[in-house]
């Protein structure tokens, strides 16, 4: 039987994405092997910008700081409290300053894409 996981943040290893000028940080908590059906970790964004196409549904939420996300010609700020619901197929730009948490759905979306 699956146990209840308590995750802290502090614990993750975090791996940089984007450069300079800003940088970004992003951290998965909970692992493919753990549940396929959903990926959750934190990511740190320091005024990166980091270009993607999502091949999953993904949800960010802010625990601090401002995270922006460019999609469609939008500039969507998001500041604590608030969630972004980002649908699969989306052309982005993840940006800002924040901590934040993300879900992504499935959470075997590099499987299934076949990406290491």
């Amino acid at each position: 039987m699956k146990q209840v996981k308590v995750i802290d943040s502090q614990t993750l290893d975090f791996s940089v994405r984007g450069d300079s000028p800003g940088m970004a940080y992003v951290a998965r908590a909970l692992s493919p092997e753990v549940s396929p059906n959903i990926g959750v970790g934190f990511a740190r964004w320091e005024g990166a910008e980091v270009s993607w196409t999502v091949l999953y549904d993904e949800v960010v939420f802010v625990i601090e700081g401002c995270f922006e996300l460019t999609a469609n010609g939008e500039i969507h700020k998001v500041y604590p409290g608030q969630m972004l619901w980002i649908p699969e197929g989306t052309e982005l730009v993840y940006g800002g300053h924040a901590l934040f948490g993300y879900v992504v759905h499935p959470g075997n979306w590099k499987e299934l894409h076949s990406i290491q």
